[in-house]
C-alpha cells in the first residue's frame, strides 16, 4: 500500500514537473527595461508586449514602452504618466508627464477609485485653486510655467481653504481650471514636476529586505505572494527545484508518511508566528516604548550623566540596548507635571518628522515619570545664539536652514498631523540640534490639540514664555488664540536669531527694544549694523528680519501662516515687503487688521481657462 501510494505521488509530481518546466514563465516576471537608463521591471509588474503571459504578474501593474522608450504606467481615467523610478523596498514608484506639465495632467486623474491599486505616497496634500496673474506684479512665489502661455500674465497655485490675506493678489483672478482630487502641496513648487505614488497590495517590501525574490504563490486564485531564494524566471531553477522537491518527498515518505503532515503542520505554524512577530515589531515602530524606572535607571547608567536642569526637571544621557543613545527627562513629580506628561506623550509620541524630535519612550511607574527621547549631540539653539564663546560657530546660511527647518516643524504640527497642534512654547531653549545641526522641535507640555476645522482654541490661562507669548494669550482684545500664536513666537524667535548677531544692541539690551528698533532702521533705509562675515549674509539677514517683523503683529489676521513663512523662507527674499508697523499702538481699539479674511474658494472672480492660457 506504502509503494503505490509513494508510485502514484512520484507520478503526480512528475507531471507537475513537466508542467512547471513547459509553463515556468508563469511563476515570475522576467526583469527588463524599455531603455538602459530606464527603471528595471520585475515582479509585480511586467511589459504589456513581452512574451509573459498577463496572469503570471499582479493585476494591474501593467507598464508599457512608449515610442521614446519611455517606460509608461496608465492610472484610472486613461492617463498615462512616465515612470522615472520604481523602489520594490519602500513600494514607491516615482512619476512624471514626459510632456512637462503634470499640473495639466492632474485635472483628469483620481487616485481614489478602487480602480487603482496606487495611492499618493502621502497624506499631506491640499486642494488647490488656479489664479492668472500680470507678470508686472511681483509674487514671491513660483509660477507654473507650463500653464503660463501668455508672456504678460502667469499662473500660480495657492491651497483653496486659506485666506486672500495670505497671498499677493490683487493683480489676479480666479481660473476655472480645476484638479478634481487633493494633491500634495509641494508638486507646484518643485521643477521638474514629479508624484510619488505607493502600493499595499502585494506587499513585496519583506523580500527586497531579505534579499529574496517576490513571485506569485503556486495555484494562488487569491493573488497571493511568496519570497523566495532563487532567481525569478530560470527554466533550469524551475527544474531543478521541483526534481529537488521530488527527491525530498519520495525520501520522507519511504522514511515515514506521517512526517509529512506533523512537518506541514510545523511550518503553518511557524509562518503564523513569524506574520504576528512581524505585526508586532511594525506596530513597535508605530509607537514609544513603555519602561520601568528600573529600566530607566539601567538607560542612564544609574544617572550618571547629566546634561541638562530646568523647572521641568533633570535631564540625563543614556544608553538602550542597541547602543541607541537617548535623552532621559525625569518630570519632577513634586511640582505635578501630570498635564505635561500626557501632553507629551499623547502629543509628540504620535507623530514623525525630520523637524519634530522624536519620542522613543516613557515610563510612568507609580509616581516617577519620565520621557525618553532620541539624543541630539548640539543640545539646544539657545546655547549657540545666547552664548558668546559659540554664536559665531553658525553662519548667518546655517541659521537660515535652521530656521526654515523650524518653520517646516511648526507647519507639519498645524497641517500634517490628524488633528492640528498648538505648541504654545516656540522658543530657542526648545529647538534640539543634531550632529549636522538639523532643528527638532521639543518640549510639548504647554501643547494642545485641535481638529483640523476648528480655526481658534479655548484657554483659561496664559501659557508660553515671556518675550514670546502671542498678545492675545494674553489678552481676547487682541483677537482669538489660533495656530498665529505659534506664529508670533516663531517670529520672536527669529528676530533673536538676528538680534544676537547685532554687537549694539546685544551691548545696550536693557536700554532697546530690539524688534522695535530694528524695524524702525529698516523704514528709514538704515544699516542694521549686524554681523556679516561672507557675501550674501546681509541679504540673508534682511529676509530674516522681515519675516520676522510679518509674523510679530499684534493681530493674528495680520500675521501669515506657517506655510506662508515657509515659502517666504524658500524665496531669494528680493520680493519680500515690509510689513505695516507691528509697534504702530499697542491699544486693541486703535489699530486693526487690514486684510480681512476671504476664502479664495468663495469671494475672487472666475476667469475660463481658455482665457488664461490665450493671452
Amino acid at each position: 500500500m506504502a509503494t503505490l501510494l509513494i508510485l502514484l505521488l512520484f507520478l503526480d509530481l512528475s507531471a507537475g514537473l513537466r508542467a512547471g518546466a513547459a509553463a515556468t514563465g508563469h511563476e515570475d516576471c522576467k526583469p527588463t527595461r524599455c531603455n538602459s537608463d530606464g527603471p528595471k521591471i520585475r515582479y509585480p509588474f511586467r511589459l504589456k508586449d513581452d512574451e509573459q503571459p498577463e496572469h503570471s504578474c499582479y493585476p494591474g501593474f501593467d507598464l508599457s514602452c512608449d515610442h521614446q522608450n519611455h517606460t509608461m504606467l496608465e492610472l484610472p481615467f486613461s492617463v498615462k504618466v512616465a515612470v522615472k523610478e520604481i523602489d520594490y523596498m519602500s513600494q514607491l514608484i516615482h512619476t512624471y508627464d514626459p510632456h512637462g506639465c503634470f499640473p495639466r495632467l492632474l485635472q483628469n486623474l483620481s487616485l481614489y477609485t478602487p480602480a487603482s491599486p496606487f495611492q499618493l505616497a502621502t497624506n499631506y496634500k491640499y486642494n488647490y485653486s488656479f489664479f492668472s496673474c500680470s507678470s508686472t506684479e511681483p509674487i514671491s512665489y513660483n509660477p507654473i510655467t507650463c500653464l503660463s502661455s501668455d508672456p504678460n500674465h502667469k499662473v500660480y497655485a495657492f491651497q483653496s481653504d486659506d485666506f486672500m490675506s495670505d497671498y499677493p493678489l490683487l493683480s489676479c483672478k480666479k481660473m476655472s481650471f480645476k484638479i478634481s482630487s487633493p494633491i500634495p502641496y509641494d508638486i507646484f513648487y518643485q521643477q521638474p514636476y514629479q508624484l510619488t505614488l505607493n502600493w499595499f497590495k502585494p506587499t513585496c517590501g519583506i523580500c527586497e529586505a531579505q534579499s529574496k525574490y517576490c513571485r506569485m504563490k503556486d495555484n494562488s486564485s487569491d493573488h497571493e505572494t511568496e519570497c523566495v531564494d532563487d532567481a525569478p524566471n530560470s527554466p533550469i531553477t524551475g527544474i531543478l527545484r521541483h526534481k529537488f522537491l521530488v527527491a525530498a518527498v519520495i525520501f520522507a515518505i519511504c522514511v515515514l508518511i506521517a512526517i509529512c503532515c506533523v512537518l506541514q503542520l510545523i511550518i503553518k505554524k511557524k509562518e503564523d508566528q513569524e506574520k504576528i512577530e512581524r505585526f508586532l515589531e511594525d506596530y513597535k515602530a508605530l509607537k514609544p516604548a513603555r519602561y520601568s524606572f528600573a529600566d530607566i535607571r539601567n538607560i542612564t547608567n544609574k544617572f550618571k550623566d547629566k546634561i541638562g536642569q530646568g523647572g521641568y526637571g533633570t535631564v540625563y544621557k543614556g544608553k538602550l540596548s542597541n547602543d541607541v543613545h537617548v535623552a532621559v527627562k525625569i518630570l519632577d513629580n513634586v511640582k505635578g507635571n501630570g498635564d505635561e506628561f500626557i501632553n507629551e506623550v499623547g502629543t509628540i509620541g504620535t507623530i514623525h518628522h525630520i523637524n519634530v524630535v522624536r519620542l522613543v519612550g516613557y515610563c510612568a511607574d507609580g509616581f516617577k515619570r519620565a520621557l525618553v527621547y532620541e539624543f541630539l549631540s548640539n543640545h539646544s539653539l539657545e546655547k549657540f545664539i545666547l552664548s558668546k564663546r559659540k554664536k559665531n560657530s553658525l553662519g548667518w546660511e546655517k541659521l537660515h536652514d535652521i530656521a526654515l527647518g523650524i518653520a517646516k516643524g511648526i507647519d507639519y504640527l498645524h497641517q500634517g498631523c490628524n488633528q492640528r497642534i498648538l505648541h504654545f512654547d516656540i522658543k530657542p531653549h526648545n529647538i534640539l540640534l543634531d550632529h549636522n545641526f538639523n532643528p527638532k522641535i521639543s518640549d510639548f507640555g504647554l501643547a494642545k490639540l485641535c481638529s483640523k476645522e476648528q480655526s481658534v482654541v479655548s484657554m483659561t490661562a496664559a501659557r508660553g514664555t515671556v518675550g514670546y507669548i502671542a498678545p492675545e494669550v494674553f489678552s481676547r482684545n487682541f483677537g482669538k488664540v489660533s495656530c498665529k500664536s505659534d506664529v508670533y513666537s516663531f517670529g520672536m524667535l527669529l528676530l533673536e536669531m538676528v538680534g544676537v548677531r547685532n554687537n549694539n544692541v546685544t551691548q545696550n539690551k536693557s536700554e532697546v527694544y530690539f524688534p522695535e528698533w530694528i524695524y524702525n532702521r529698516l523704514d528709514h533705509g538704515e544699516d542694521l549694523e549686524i554681523q556679516i562675515d561672507e557675501d550674501g549674509d546681509a541679504q540673508i539677514a534682511k529676509k530674516l528680519t522681515i519675516v520676522g517683523l510679518w509674523c510679530i503683529h499684534w493681530y493674528p489676521i495680520d500675521r501669515p501662516s506657517m506655510k506662508v513663512v515657509v515659502q517666504m523662507l524658500e524665496g531669494d527674499g528680493g520680493s519680500l515687503t515690509m510689513p505695516s508697523n507691528p509697534f504702530a499702538s499697542a491699544n486693541p481699539m486703535t489699530t486693526r487688521g487690514k486684510m480681512r479674511g476671504r476664502l479664495l474658494d468663495s469671494e475672487l472672480e472666475e476667469i475660463s481657462e481658455s482665457e488664461s492660457f490665450s493671452h
